[in-house]
């Protein structure tokens, strides 16, 4: 009886990673990487992660595919959209969108929705989740690269620094 009790209060979390976002955002305030499997070992302890999922552009680079490789092999879900060059040169790959729509088709089965991102274009939906669904939202984000808003929405706010990089 016990055992059972304990296991209902197990927390179902959703993890969500905007790596475009991530890498970005360490390689110009760390000029390093982020470290995935450290964060994966970090919310395991805290919980079951019954969803991961990391969003990527595909440039289909070798070094790349070895990434995502390794992401599948820690626990995440990849999903990629194409590199669009445009005709004046910017490029667009976004994933604001599907990463809004996966997080909101998601929040009503778990406890927790993290994020990883310094988008500020995120707060309004971690104030949605957090008030349609009473769910706990987390960012994990640069803390001089992450907007004000969004650390503002977010139930808790984990700075990225030296222990999550590689």
């Amino acid at each position: 009886m016990h055992f059972q009790e304990m296991s209902h209060s197990v927390k179902k979390i959703a993890l969500f990673a905007d790596v475009q976002n991530i890498y970005y955002t360490t390689r110009q305030a760390y000029h390093r990487q982020f470290n995935y499997r450290k964060l994966w070992q970090r919310v395991e302890s805290e919980g079951e992660i019954i969803a991961a999922i990391a969003y990527a552009i595909d440039r289909g680079d070798a070094q790349q595919l070895k990434f995502q490789e390794a992401l599948k092999h820690i626990g995440f879900e990849v999903k990629l959209k194409p590199y669009i060059q445009r005709s004046d040169g910017s490029a667009k790959g976004d994933w604001d969108v599907g990463i809004a729509i996966d997080v909101m088709t998601i929040a009503q089965a778990v406890d927790n929705v993290i994020l990883l991102s310094g988008d500020g274009d995120f707060d309004l939906l971690l104030e949605k989740i957090h008030t349609d669904y009473a769910v706990s939202t987390e960012v994990y984000g640069v803390p001089s690269l992450t907007a004000n808003s969004l650390i503002n929405a977010a139930s808790r706010y984990h700075h990225i620094d030296e222990d999550l990089l590689l």
